[in-house]
């Protein structure tokens, strides 16, 4: 297997999903601000990412100088996390198992049981090794006015792991191989023999949007917004298992690997806006409100394929939010928990984020959040606290963002075009 498995893998999803707008994973979509700002949004969003966080958002009070139109076009973000070079294993696995089967292993059995010794230690540290790929990309647009405002959004994720899987059996055949004799070590076939795999699993959820949002002044002078969005949504998951020996990308695509779902679902959300100028903002939004579920095919049970069940469950996150001329300071909780599809940990964030304004034209953002829901016993990469940090210029309404995102396990970062005014 090449570096260029994965960038292969995604890239061919992707053209297939492209005929319904956009790729997407059960990850939260997110604009690059939100991305710099720990994730956040449900009480910050601007309008033309109120579809992402909160639609409510989209009918709150913003700057005077974006309020009345935005656009994102596109928003762009990337994270991978890679816990011991995964895909580089493969190759390394791959190529010893060439030089065995290659190798004349009755007049050089001493190499040969070298390389067998070789094999059995390369397995045994792949196993369990996961490398995940999460790509994402926005297009949206909004139109606030004083008493209804609508956006339009198509958005999402696109999450793609590959994990090592030892056979105990393998373990123990590479053991004997390594003081056989001549004979024994003639008639093996590694390429027949061996057991252990690799699995590809990937999930996708497509979102095609419109958000509508109302403002309304209560009698003490404050402000509530509520906000609705409809949406299309497609479910897909994909699942590749195949022999380290044979692992190869070429099968990827197969009909019998891949499941879909369609079906139409909903976001709501509000926002109350207070305080003597209306600096405060309290905002939660409700993802999902129709549970959705997906099984994968799990077409390779002969290679220990199990069916996994994709949950596009109904998730609850609230927010506040401080900002003045020149600052805005929020935190967000997830009230519920986000089952794990796959390789990865259950999430549920408690983040913080921060945005200081440079004269209108610069902004700069930090974030930081925690995995409440982080488990040392899950299947793949442990999630638990993440940073985050970015800039954004706006020059005469023109809007560039760019994030970054780091932790133990992620390196991420986000890059979003847009207008403003």
């Amino acid at each position: 297997m090449t570096e260029n498995h994965l960038t292969k893998l995604a890239i061919a999803i992707g053209i297939s999903l492209a005929t319904t707008t956009a790729i997407a994973s059960p990850q939260q979509p997110m604009s690059s601000r939100s991305f710099a700002m720990g994730g956040t949004g449900v009480a910050v969003a601007h309008p033309a990412s109120a579809g992402l966080s909160n639609p409510a958002m989209l009918a709150a009070d913003q700057h005077n100088w974006s309020d009345d139109f935005g656009l994102i076009l596109p928003s762009v973000n990337a994270r991978f996390a890679d816990e011991e070079e995964t895909i580089d294993q493969i190759d390394d696995i791959q190529d010893t198992i060439d030089d065995f089967q290659e190798l004349n292993r009755v007049s050089e059995s001493d190499e040969a049981r070298r390389i067998a010794g070789d094999l059995r230690r390369q397995l045994n540290e792949f196993d369990e090794d996961t490398v995940r790929v999460d790509a994402g990309l926005t297009i949206a647009a909004a139109i606030p006015t004083d008493e209804y405002s609508i956006g339009f959004f198509t958005t999402g994720n696109l999450r793609t792991t590959v994990r090592g899987e030892l056979d105990d059996q393998d373990d123990a055949f590479l053991r004997e191989l390594e003081t056989a004799d001549e004979l024994t070590l003639a008639t093996a076939d590694l390429d027949r023999d061996l057991q252990s795999r690799g699995s590809i699993l990937a999930s996708a959820v497509i979102e095609v949007g419109v958000s509508l949002a109302r403002s309304m002044e209560l009698s003490d002078g404050n402000t509530l917004q509520i906000g609705f969005s409809p949406k299309y949504v497609q479910l897909r998951t994909f699942q590749y298992t195949e022999r380290v020996s044979g692992f190869d990308d070429d099968d990827f695509d197969s009909s019998e690997s891949e499941t879909t779902k369609s079906g139409l679902n909903f976001d709501l959300g509000m926002a109350y806006t207070f305080g003597d100028d209306n600096e405060w903002t309290t905002g939660a939004v409700v993802k999902n409100v129709i549970p959705m579920d997906l099984e994968s095919a799990a077409s390779r049970p002969e290679l220990g394929e199990k069916k996994r069940k994709l949950k596009l469950h109904p998730m609850v996150t609230a927010g506040i939010a401080h900002r003045g001329d020149f600052h805005v300071l929020t935190a967000e909780l997830d009230l519920t928990e986000k089952e794990a599809f796959g390789y990865e940990d259950d999430t549920q964030w408690l983040a913080l984020g921060a945005e200081f304004d440079v004269l209108r034209y610069a902004q700069l953002r930090a974030g930081v959040r925690q995995n409440l829901a982080s488990n040392d016993d899950n299947e793949g990469i442990e999630e638990e606290t993440q940073f985050t940090a970015g800039i954004g210029l706006s020059p005469f309404g023109a809007r560039l963002d760019i994030g970054a995102l780091f932790s133990d396990a992620d390196l991420g970062a986000a890059i979003e075009l847009g207008v403003a005014f």
